[in-house]
């Protein structure tokens, strides 16, 4: 018995190098158009890479309002995209359709980050990530054209299930894999957006540092919230992961932070089916729905396939409206009962199943 997991393991290990050694990836873009003007400008502007969002908003506050659209109007790639930079600036230089869009990037396959509601007044905040394969192009539309993988879609989903006091934002805000390749398996992609998400989300309390935020890891966008989580501020309260490949650790208290962790998946998605390894750079680890990993259970037990998790009659989608909207530590209703469904994760796992070999 021995023998054979260890044989599937080496398979599977050969399988994954194969992938990312021959898979290709996407090249960066680079910088924003206009980093390289602000830089030198004889004004002494901050730098958008080093400068914090509070000390970009601190910059902003000294200009006149005349001083702050000329700048905007001179570097809009820039100011668009600079986290701490006034809200309402940056929905005017990104103009798209009336939509409230906080970051857009054309470039290459593209980002941008929308916001539901009234984000300046929002005392309660959700930030869903979505996962691999996510452009630009099929935000609206969804991969293939199915609605349900947009981010877009998936958020109005959300922001109809909360208050006023609450506002999503789909954050396309990083350059996810492309398919199931070598990018996908290896976690530079998730450091990169760790690193943008932390900057975005201290830009979100610079002006109300009352805010309570719920991130929402939906596939690849879980890595990239786990690493993120150790160096996310107070204010987000709870991490949840769906249908996730693992956060990159095996256990919750690995991966560091003050939040709370949640963690939802189908019983038919396919991330199930993954190797719980983590080895040479390659996989993420231990499934946080394992209850070994030590995460709080989300229901998902009525949610088919990876990408069902935002459809209006879930029992997950009616969770997280719940953790956003509820008092301060308060457990979703049906939370408790998903503990059930959890502890099946290993009973569901074939005994011989490499994915029972965890390799940190």
């Amino acid at each position: 018995m021995r023998g054979g997991v260890v044989s599937r393991l080496w398979i599977v290990l050969l399988l994954l190098v194969v992938v990312w050694l021959f898979g290709p990836t996407r090249a960066s873009v680079g910088q924003l158009p206009g980093v390289a003007s602000w830089r030198v400008d004889p004004r002494h502007l901050p730098d958008p890479a080093t400068t914090s969002p509070a000390g970009i908003a601190s910059y902003f506050a000294g200009l006149t309002a005349d001083q702050a659209l000329a700048l905007a109007r001179e570097y809009p790639g820039v100011v668009g995209n600079l986290d701490g930079a006034p809200l309402a600036l940056r929905y005017a230089v990104n103009g798209f359709g009336g939509r409230q869009i906080m970051a857009l990037d054309r470039r290459g396959d593209g980002r941008i980050v929308e916001v539901l509601g009234d984000l300046a007044a929002a005392e309660r905040v959700v930030v869903l990530i979505p996962g691999v394969d996510n452009t630009l192009a099929d935000f609206d539309t969804g991969l293939g054209g199915v609605r349900r993988r947009a981010p877009a879609w998936q958020a109005r989903q959300l922001f109809q299930r909360v208050g006023e006091k609450v506002a999503v934002i789909a954050w396309l805000g990083y350059d996810p894999p492309e398919g199931i390749r070598r990018a996908a398996l290896r976690e530079d992609r998730a450091a990169a957006g760790a690193l943008a998400l932390r900057r975005f989300v201290d830009g979100l309390v610079v002006d109300r540092p009352d805010r309570r935020i719920v991130v929402v890891g939906h596939s690849y966008g879980s890595v990239v919230a786990g690493r993120a989580a150790a160096r996310l501020p107070a204010q987000v309260t709870d991490i949840v992961a769906l249908g996730s490949p693992g956060l990159g650790v095996a256990t919750r208290a690995q991966l560091g932070g003050a939040a709370r962790v949640w963690a939802g998946s189908a019983p038919d998605d396919w991330t199930r089916k993954l190797p719980a390894i983590r080895v040479f750079g390659l996989g993420h680890g231990r499934s946080p729905v394992d209850p070994r990993f030590g995460a709080l259970p989300l229901p998902a037990g009525d949610v088919t396939g990876h990408d069902g998790y935002f459809l209006s009659d879930t029992s997950t989608l009616a969770a997280i409206a719940q953790l956003a909207t509820s008092r301060d530590g308060e457990i979703p209703r049906g939370a408790s009962a998903m503990t059930s469904t959890a502890g099946s994760w290993i009973s569901s796992r074939s005994p011989s199943s490499p994915g029972n070999a965890i390799v940190s």
